[in-house]
């Protein structure tokens, strides 16, 4: 009885499933003739939709970065079928151990799939692409994809925007598949920072392709399909005008310019020299331009506005001086006398004795001296390493030892100290302020990048504050949304003490030692640095800001190997300050023709990282 119902229910499920298959098998053959077509054009072909890059403007609008169209050649292995490699060959213009050794090189790299496209030879030409869609049937299992590559409106600014370029093995792994070998992505610049955002959305679209590599119609109408998102649009902070003045006037130089607007904290100019005309990283051949701008002993591809310390030099005393006061061992009527110098310091010709404000026009060093070695000696701490990480702190709160976060890649930290550093080197509670007392008139160990001059600036501009230095204003037409670019720091020093060091500054401009940077009807507060170079001529330093009430600039300028800040860093920072304030820079031709001719590298480098 059990075995008869068993061969009963086994006979059921065998003539339910045939019962399927036949009524599955009449709709297709008789109600759904569509799989004639499939068997027809039985190659079904993944093809990925790029998307366009997102537009980079200046703070004004103008444009600075657009997409060009650009035809990759791609293929889906599996599909290569009874290739004719000789003509193949033929119409790309390349050998046929060009082709074997590409294929291998292909095969070896991480993501590599049969089945799924990846590009086989980049940025073919138009008249390549014409004559290769022409032999389009002979060459199954290949497929030209369109994409799009940058173009540079201008030809400064490189460190600012970046490139981009090919993904490596690394990219690919990190993105959970989306990249593929072949795929863009930004390597430097705003193009690294921002990609997820000027990147846009990949989207896929799939076709059917006969035997003859034929392209038949949409798979399904389409309804498998992704659309593909556009990158968003980017406004940076740059003004392209200053931008492109201060590389002009930094031409045959080595230095860099920053400028920063202190309400805000966005970066105004960034100038980095020797630099490169970044349209140079665009199409086939920027592998090579690269290794030679990566060779170039003048360092182009080096970003030297954010990643190189300098010694600060006597802009460093402004920064003492509000130390002096906060640790309440300097006022504004302190007075010390000048003797050429202090014991080993020396200094320059000047008027003495000196209060405060005076000193910080003429740039006395033995003051300088003595405020710091009062600071270092204070006998409100027990032990000199105590005093001496006060003073670390409040270095530290003004952006100095430490990154700032600004939003680009490869931001240096400097140079300063922790009390740790000499008690190692000199054996604990065995040193004091003469030990170190270089580190008064801003020599000895310590390193400011350029980026973190200008922004110690714009905090001595704002009496007390700062806001994170960054470059992209806008993403989408709205407020960069990070919240660190709109959040104040705050420095360790009280404000009541900020009004007389910038009486100070702006006596500097007045009657001290940069007079060559006054602008008729404008209240500048700057302060020149001449720092002492191991390795050479002195480096010419100059930091300011303007107006002296409601100041709407803060820049920073250095100029290597060239001497005394008035002679080159003050002159390019005013003109520079002129332009941003008055929309002219050529009221003092001068001073203009002399700072745009000076070459200081004794060689024209100008055509040599440009394209022709």
């Amino acid at each position: 009885m059990n075995s008869s119902i068993k061969q009963k229910t086994l006979l059921i499920i065998f003539i339910s499933v045939a019962l399927v298959y036949i009524v599955r098998l009449f709709y297709l053959q008789v109600v759904d003739s569509s799989y004639v077509f499939y068997a027809q054009n039985n190659v079904l072909q993944e093809q990925t939709i790029y998307p366009a890059r997102g537009l980079i403007y200046d703070r004004n609008g103008e444009l600075l970065v657009y997409n060009d169209a650009i035809y990759d050649l791609s293929v889906i292995p599996d599909q290569v079928k009874n290739l004719d490699t000789l003509e193949f060959c033929k119409v790309l213009n390349i050998s046929k151990e060009e082709f074997i050794a590409t294929f291998a090189r292909l095969k070896r790299q991480k993501g590599y799939s049969k089945w799924k496209p990846i590009v086989f030879q980049r940025q073919i030409t138009i008249p390549t692409y014409a004559a290769f869609q022409e032999k389009l049937f002979d060459f199954q299992g290949f497929f030209v994809e369109v994409r799009t590559d940058r173009k540079y409106k201008h030809n400064n600014a490189a460190h600012v925007m970046g490139y981009i370029g090919e993904v490596t093995e690394n990219d690919i792994e990190k993105s959970d598949g989306y990249y593929r070998m072949g795929d863009f992505i930004g390597i430097s610049g705003v193009e690294r920072i921002y990609e997820k955002d000027l990147g846009g959305v990949k989207g896929t679209r799939y076709v059917l392709v006969d035997s003859k590599n034929r392209t038949q119609g949409r798979y399904k109408n389409g309804e498998f399909d992704t659309a593909a998102t556009a990158g968003k649009d980017i406004h940076l902070s740059i003004d392209q005008e200053l931008q492109a003045l201060g590389e002009a006037l930094l031409q045959n130089k080595t230095g860099s310019v920053v400028a920063i607007e202190p309400r805000t904290g966005e970066v105004l100019a960034l100038v980095s020299s020797p630099s490169y005309d970044p349209n140079l990283m665009v199409g086939r051949e920027r592998g090579n331009r690269y290794m030679e701008l990566l060779n170039d002993p003048s360092k182009p591809l080096f970003n030297r506005p954010i990643s190189a310390p300098y010694p600060p030099g006597s802009i460093f005393k402004v920064i003492v001086s509000l130390m002096g006061q906060q640790e309440k061992v300097l006022n504004q009527n302190t007075t010390y006398g000048c003797n050429h110098g202090y014991l080993f310091v020396g200094c320059h010709p000047h008027s003495s004795p000196l209060a405060l404000r005076g000193a910080i026009a003429v740039s006395c060093n033995a003051y300088f001296c003595q405020v710091y070695r009062s600071i270092i000696n204070n006998p409100k701490y027990k032990h000199v390493e105590d005093a001496y990480t006060e003073f670390y702190k409040h270095a530290y709160s003004f952006g100095m030892g430490h990154a700032l976060g600004i939003d680009l890649f490869g931001e240096g930290q400097g140079v300063l100290k922790k009390a740790t550093y000499f008690d190692k080197i000199y054996g604990r509670y065995r040193w004091q302020a003469l030990t170190t007392i270089s580190m008064g008139i801003g020599q000895g160990e310590l390193g400011i990048t350029p980026l973190q001059m200008a922004n110690a600036t714009a905090a001595i501009a704002n009496r007390g504050y700062f806001y994170t230095p960054h470059i992209v204003k806008k993403i989408n037409h709205r407020a960069n949304p990070n919240p660190k670019f709109t959040t104040k720091n705050w420095t360790t020093i009280d404000t009541s003490y900020f009004p007389v060091v910038i009486d100070g500054m702006q006596d500097v401009i007045e009657n001290g030692t940069a007079r060559i940077a006054k602008i008729p009807g404008i209240e500048i507060c700057g302060k020149t640095g001449t720092a002492q170079n191991p390795h050479g001529k002195d480096h010419s330093i100059f930091f300011a800001f303007a107006p002296k009430h409601n100041p709407r600039i803060a820049i920073a300028v250095v100029v290597e190997n060239s001497g005394f800040g008035a002679t080159w860093a003050a002159p390019i920072a005013s003109l520079m300050m002129e332009q941003y304030l008055t929309g002219k820079h050529d009221t003092r031709k001068a001073l203009l023709e002399r700072m745009l001719n000076g070459n200081l590298t004794h060689r024209n480098d100008s055509a040599r990282f440009k394209t022709q």
